[in-house]
């Protein structure tokens, strides 16, 4: 979508419509006319004391149907002012309206309000400044709920028609984006091409050029593939409607990328700062994207459970007393010793034996 007031989420081109089904004739006929009343209310608005105007519409094809859209811009008196709106193919219709204001030489500050489909809107702001070749921008976005997004980026001037972008977005969440791009012009087109990276690392890519056709007539396309491969084609033409205001200098614009706020809000960055060297050249506005926070995983605190002790009871163990068998005491006994009654032989006849001889041993005399 050549249309920064509408974004194509860069996660998933068929997302752009998750929640949709088929286009209707009588839908597709209704955000047409709600389109068409969008743009010449803005005209109306902003064309009635411009000393400088322009007009853009587009359309992008996905996978889910095709966006129209359409913006109408004016300078005067230091100042630009756009409004502008996206119709989808089911009937719904985003818009989006801004002021950039010439504080001082190379010095500008931004305003604007975009709102979704379902009517929330997201506020946002930011300044840019210009010097030495480089242009720093920072802004902010405020969306319905009150949650805030900052963005920060630098556009460099390389050398005559090339230029380099970078910056960075972060979300309420604290999740960052951040974006790189290069553009080149030469003759009368101009190319860009660039990477959006994610915080969870997810990449989108996106390139385009923006081709002076006619004088005030510029045509613009753009690619851009998401993290899963779906790819969203988009085509514009930008036609100035009065006189053109040379400057002089070189100017780089400065825009943001996307952010979505709060959903369903349909996120919108702020306008460029515009000051148009002749001939008018638009580079291709950058890529959508949108940033799926990566999950947070808070790792639990290690607890640590103290056991009470334990005490273990000692076993009882029932030791039975040894049975003991005691005989019965033995009876009293007397012992009557036998009195001693001492018998003397009867006395024997003592006869005198004589000494003689028994066989060759002489026996001498003695009583037997």
């Amino acid at each position: 979508m050549k249309n920064r007031s509408f974004v194509v989420p860069a996660t998933a081109a068929a997302s752009v419509c998750a929640s949709a089904s088929l286009t209707t004739p009588s839908s597709a006929r209704g955000a047409l006319r709600k389109l068409v009343l969008s743009a010449t209310v803005a005209v109306l608005a902003l064309g009635s004391a411009s000393a400088f105007a322009w007009s853009q519409h587009g359309t992008a094809y996905t996978s889910r149907g095709t966006y129209n859209g359409a913006r109408y811009g004016s300078c005067g008196g230091g100042s630009c002012s756009h409004a502008g709106g996206v119709a989808g193919p089911y009937g719904g219709l985003a818009t989006n309206t801004g002021t950039v204001t010439r504080n001082a030489p190379g010095q500008f500050s931004n305003s604007g309000t975009a709102t979704g489909r379902y009517g929330n809107s997201v506020q946002h702001a930011g300044d840019t400044n210009c010097a030495g070749g480089t242009c720093s921008h920072t802004g902010t976005l405020t969306g319905p709920d009150g949650k805030t997004a900052t963005t920060s980026g630098d556009v460099t001037k390389n050398g005559p028609g090339q230029y380099s972008s970078s910056g960075s977005v972060t979300g309420s969440n604290g999740n960052t984006v951040n974006h790189s791009a290069s553009t080149n012009c030469a003759g009368s087109t101009c190319s860009r091409s660039g990477t959006v990276t994610g915080s969870d690392g997810g990449t989108v890519n996106h390139s385009g050029s923006a081709t002076r056709v006619a004088p005030g007539v510029v045509t613009t396309s753009t690619s851009v593939t998401g993290t899963h491969g779906n790819t969203v084609t988009s085509s514009g033409t930008v036609v100035a409607t009065t006189g053109v205001v040379a400057t002089g200098g070189t100017t780089v614009v400065v825009a943001p990328k996307p952010v979505v706020v709060a959903p369903p809000v349909v996120y919108v960055p702020p306008p460029p700062v515009v000051v148009t060297p002749a001939p008018v050249v638009v580079a291709p506005p950058p890529p959508p994207v949108v940033v799926t926070p990566a999950p947070v995983v808070v790792a639990p605190k290690p607890v640590v459970v103290t056991p009470a002790p334990v005490v273990v009871a000692p076993l009882v163990a029932y030791v039975r007393p040894p049975v003991v068998y005691a005989p019965p005491p033995p009876p009293h006994a007397v012992y009557v010793a036998p009195r001693v009654v001492y018998v003397a032989p009867a006395p024997r006849p003592v006869v005198w034996v004589p000494g003689h001889w028994i066989g060759r041993v002489w026996v001498p005399a003695h009583w037997s």
